[in-house]
């Protein structure tokens, strides 16, 4: 063989080590190519994913059960009623979840429309959401809320004096 053969041969045998150890997908698709990317699903029963901004798809399905939440033809028992019954309607939608858990925005968010069903009690443009994404009182101070079980959520606004933990809230402990 003469060295233009050898030349040849090493080159083809260098391409087809090159095609065959290429990296690719499994469905014939260039894995260097952009994708997008679902929302992280939650690992934890009751545990809310809070994608970003810019990943959050809109609800399929929103409900009107809060319009009156922070009305002011109504007070805050009033509130706190509104709430207690858009997390009821939550947990019968998530049975096996339960609760929303984590923060006011955790928790918000999973009212709001991010979840797996992408179902809304609460409008996403809903007054009573501030710019961080949280369900605030009439007040304007973000509600806190306690996980007491699976089935039972204390909501705390912390009251006129916007100072949690002090003499003037109100609670509502089912």
């Amino acid at each position: 063989m003469n060295r233009r053969s050898l030349f040849l041969i090493a080159a083809l045998c260098l391409g087809v080590a090159v095609w065959f150890l290429w990296p690719s997908r499994e469905d014939g698709t260039d894995e260097t190519a952009p994708t997008v990317a679902a929302p992280p699903l939650p690992r934890l029963p009751g545990q809310v994913a809070v994608p970003s901004a810019t990943s959050a798809l809109p609800p399929l399905e929103t409900s009107d059960q809060a319009r009156d939440l922070n009305s002011p033809a109504s007070d805050i028992h009033a509130d706190l009623r509104i709430l207690h019954s858009c997390l009821d309607t939550y947990r019968s939608n998530f049975p096996r979840d339960g609760n929303p858990v984590g923060s006011n925005a955790e928790i918000t968010a999973a009212l709001t429309g991010r979840n797996r069903l992408r179902f809304a009690v609460i409008p996403p443009s809903h007054p009573a959401l501030n710019r961080e994404g949280e369900l605030c009182d009439r007040w304007g101070t973000p509600f806190f809320f306690h996980a007491e079980s699976a089935t039972r959520m204390e909501i705390r606004s912390a009251g006129p004096d916007r100072r949690p933990w002090t003499s003037d809230d109100v609670v509502l402990s089912p």
